[in-house]
């Protein structure tokens, strides 16, 4: 059972990460200061000290702001769709580390990516035309789902493990 509860919160969090690249980052970082996720005495403790998740929340306001520039590449790119998978790994790794599921966790992450850069890139665009070109209001939904999103799965895992 724990290996599936890894396997669909790490898929979760990894489509917040299609979403917003480093918004799960900084989001298992809370979670790990926050004491939600069971991360003492892993590989992943250092996640939760609060120099990371100062750096990593600053890195979450900026790409907040950076992703409402009109510059900004899509994320389907391959520089903007690998740091996605990084990421998404990467927290999902987070997330299976409290249970020894590390490596679940990272290929869930992986996956769950995919999936939210993917399906996120193609609800973003029909979104914008469906509103005659307006990005801002979808651009900041978006953000608000991301982040909010994020703290759901973190706040799930923090009731499960």
């Amino acid at each position: 059972m724990t290996q599936v509860l890894v396997i669909v919160l790490a898929l979760l969090i990894g489509v917040v990460a299609g979403l917003r690249a480093l918004t799960p980052p900084a989001i298992v970082a809370w979670g790990a200061l926050l004491g939600w996720l069971p991360v003492d005495g892993t590989w992943a403790q250092w996640v939760g000290h609060p120099v990371t998740v100062g750096v990593l929340t600053v890195l979450l306001v900026v790409e907040l702001v950076t992703d409402q520039l009109p510059k900004t590449p899509s994320r389907t790119v391959p520089p903007q769709f690998i740091a996605r998978l990084l990421t998404g790994a990467f927290a999902g790794a987070v997330v299976g580390a409290g249970t020894h599921h590390t490596i679940l966790g990272i290929g869930a992450g992986m996956i769950g990516a995919v999936l939210g850069t993917l399906g996120g890139y193609q609800a973003r665009s029909r979104l914008v035309a469906a509103n005659g070109g307006r990005d801002l209001p979808v651009a900041l939904t978006e953000d608000a789902i991301a982040v909010l999103g994020g703290l759901a799965v973190v706040a799930l895992a923090s009731t499960a493990f």
